[in-house]
């Protein structure tokens, strides 16, 4: 699994899925394929939405900050060279096996497992 490093607030420090914000008139595929490219240089062909949720992060006194709309996509990589930019600071493959090592984002982790559940799943 592909996992970066937070390295801006709000989140700093925590390991999540790559991923940003959809600029204006962005459609939801053009802003993923930029936002991983921007974050860990790899091109990517979304293939299908795994999961949406809300992050609503509170401020020091508890009214929210920061309110978020999270659709995360399974991707193949496409080419590109891994590397951190934008806001990651750093940018690494992961086995399952190693992501309990790993200081998540909240719902990123059961984001992730589910990926995998649905891959033992699928017919080959």
């Amino acid at each position: 699994m592909l996992l970066i490093e937070r390295g801006r607030k709000p989140q700093k420090g925590f390991w999540s899925l790559p991923g940003g914000a959809v600029q204006a008139g962005e459609k939801l595929e053009d802003a993923i394929r930029r936002e991983v490219l921007e974050e860990t240089g790899l091109r990517v062909k979304p293939r299908e939405v795994v999961e949406v949720f809300e992050r609503i992060t509170p401020d020091a006194q508890g009214k929210p900050e920061y309110h978020y709309v999270l659709v995360d996509y399974l991707c193949k990589v496409d080419g590109g060279t891994l590397q951190a930019g934008d806001d990651a600071s750093r940018v690494v493959w992961v086995k399952r096996s190693e992501l309990g090592s790993y200081r998540m984002t909240e719902g990123s982790l059961e984001v992730i497992e589910k990926v995998f559940r649905q891959k033992t799943r699928a017919p080959r």
